[in-house]
């Protein structure tokens, strides 16, 4: 794909949704045969996108956060933005061994295998409010395994933000009935 230029880029009074389906490029057959993958690193590289896309999340849950976690990778651009915004931190949500201290653990399946992801058990003082956010929901394992992990650390979950919500895949019902701020949906 070319990069975006000047016409491609978001505007303030294009609704949200359609400056993210556009922003977004769809790859077919990646990683596997038959999966349309969505890749949103053209909107994390548009300037104008990514700030309304940041303040839209951070907005959306306002006041009800004291620190926002990121999941590995993609999610850790958005806790950054959001946490600046919000003038809050930022707790890493990480694959299996990447953190050097004690970890809590939570194992989960992936659309196409298995992973596991870990929070350092001291990162935060227990009932800590906590967004928990990420680029994309799919099929939600990768974001109960997140809810998991932060219930084991006595946090509590604020919510999910996400940029896209794929709702046929139904990964909102694993979420445990937590609030779940998606800003496209299809």
């Amino acid at each position: 794909m070319a990069p975006v230029n000047q016409q491609q880029r978001a505007q303030p009074s294009e609704p949200i949704e359609q400056m993210i389906e556009r922003l977004c490029v769809k790859i077919p057959d990646y990683p596997e045969p038959g999966v349309l993958f969505r890749d949103l690193t053209p909107l994390f590289g548009d300037g104008p996108g990514f700030n309304r896309t940041v303040q839209a999340l951070a907005e959306a849950f306002e006041g009800q956060f004291d620190c926002v976690a990121g999941v590995e990778a993609r999610g850790f651009l958005l806790a950054g933005g959001i946490a600046h915004a919000a003038g809050c931190g930022v707790l890493p949500i990480r694959k299996e061994g990447k953190l050097p201290r004690e970890t809590y653990r939570q194992p989960y399946q992936l659309e196409y295998g298995t992973a596991t992801l870990e929070v350092h058990t001291d990162a935060l003082p227990r009932g800590t409010r906590v967004l928990v956010v990420d680029d994309l929901l799919a099929t939600g394992g990768t974001l109960e395994a997140s809810g998991h992990l932060l219930h084991q650390a006595g946090l509590h979950i604020a919510g999910f933000g996400l940029v896209m919500e794929l709702t046929d895949l139904r990964g909102r019902a694993k979420l445990g009935g937590h609030r779940v701020r998606a800003l496209y949906r299809l």
